[in-house]
């Protein structure tokens, strides 16, 4: 007996086997996609992983070397540096000349120490001159 199947040919079947058929395919339909989902996000995060290791990689060589610009507290330090060293200068300067503020003072105390002690030997001249003539 053979059956031939056209568009007319009828099939019973049990409208729960129908339901489950539908559900399945539904359910099966839903896991493909998430799937396919989820490995295009893993494909997305290794895209960008793999971009921001090449960039890790160029920075990680091409700084050292210079080759990059430097950075905003880079620059910033640099100019502190610059301004330290002019400071450095002027007052390595003053200290060549002897005109640093604390040579000036011991200077000061120097010149004032000196012409205490001169005064202080005149004044004593003076007393041995004066005990002489009084003998």
């Amino acid at each position: 007996m053979a059956t031939k199947l056209n568009e007319n040919t009828e099939l019973s079947m049990p409208i729960r086997n129908l339901i489950a058929m539908v559900v399945g395919a539904a359910v099966a339909t839903w896991a493909y996609f998430g799937v396919i989902e989820r490995l295009n996000s893993i494909e997305n995060k290794i895209i960008l992983i793999e971009a921001d290791l090449k960039q890790n990689t160029e920075f990680r060589i091409k700084f050292p070397r210079g080759e990059l610009g430097l950075t905003a507290s880079d620059q910033e330090q640099n100019m502190l540096i610059e301004h330290i060293s002019s400071q450095f200068e002027k007052l390595q300067e003053q200290a060549d000349a002897g005109k640093l503020p604390h040579d000036q003072q011991q200077a000061l105390t120097i010149s004032f120490l000196t012409k205490r002690i001169n005064n202080i030997e005149e004044q004593i001249e003076k007393l041995r001159n004066g005990n002489r003539n009084d003998h």
